[in-house]
């Protein structure tokens, strides 16, 4: 029970499969209690799964990319449980509900660049806003971003406004590490690769096949990262970017294979 008596927050916990309900099933079963947040109501079934097993868990739901949701989602924690040891940022993706983004930089719409950069950047800085004063008044926390190798490590063709908004998430980190340094509090991120999760297309699978452990990671593999930074042996890393991509961004000679 690692993170007993902790309360941990995480957003963007709304899929069964995806990573973020991963992360809270790691913190609640090793004793914290978790805070969920997605868009829907969908994020009531996680927490009703965490309860039958035995956790602490409960739910609010949420736009993120305004900050009065933010401000009542770090208020319900506060209320309920007078403490938040943990901030998780998960919450963003690629799209809501519509196609992948496919144009170059000089096709991208306005619309479409403002809202890539509110759902994966907006949100990360409205959440992490809002819980700061409480773990710097208790000289105590670990923020953890869930940013992607998109941006921060690497870029595809057709979604500039995507990885623009990962790599902030980045600038984000480090400034905010920088920041509080000082008052107990950490500011790490986590940057996975190609990752099997529910929403993971055809095309990306492929991707992950590709890649020198010639598989997609798992869920789990990410919140075990996210787990290791959080944790309060952690306390010496600040202001640094975890990449889980199972070697991906590491060949220079891109026609090399493993034997």
């Amino acid at each position: 029970m690692n993170f007993a008596g902790q309360v941990a927050v995480i957003t963007g916990a709304g899929s069964p499969t995806g990573i973020g309900f991963a992360i809270a099933s790691a913190f609640a079963f090793e004793g914290a209690t978790v805070v969920l947040t997605s868009t829907t109501d969908r994020i009531h079934q996680r927490v009703g799964e965490l309860l039958e097993r035995g956790a602490t868990a409960s739910a609010v739901v949420g736009d993120l990319t305004e900050p009065t949701a933010a401000a009542a989602l770090i208020g319900h924690a506060m209320v309920a449980h007078g403490r938040i040891d943990i901030c998780v940022n998960n919450a963003g993706m690629i799209t809501v509900n519509d196609a992948p983004l496919d144009a170059r930089v000089q096709h991208i719409s306005d619309h479409e660049w403002q809202l890539s950069l509110q759902r994966n950047l907006t949100t990360c800085f409205n959440v992490t806003r809002a819980c700061l004063p409480a773990m710097i008044a208790r000289q105590y926390g670990r923020i953890v971003n869930v940013t992607s190798t998109s941006g921060p490590v690497q870029a595809f063709v057709g979604d500039a406004a995507y990885h623009a908004a990962k790599a902030g998430m980045v600038g984000l980190t480090r400034a905010t590490a920088l920041e509080v340094a000082g008052d107990g509090v950490t500011v790490n991120a986590v940057a996975p690769g190609w990752i099997a999760t529910g929403s993971q297309t055809m095309h990306e699978s492929r991707a992950g096949a590709a890649t020198p452990m010639r598989r997609s990671g798992t869920n789990h593999e990410v919140a075990a990262a996210v787990r290791f930074l959080a944790h309060p042996t952690a306390s010496y890393i600040t202001g640094q970017v975890l990449v889980v991509d199972g070697g991906n961004s590491l060949p220079e000679d891109r026609t090399w294979q493993p034997a």
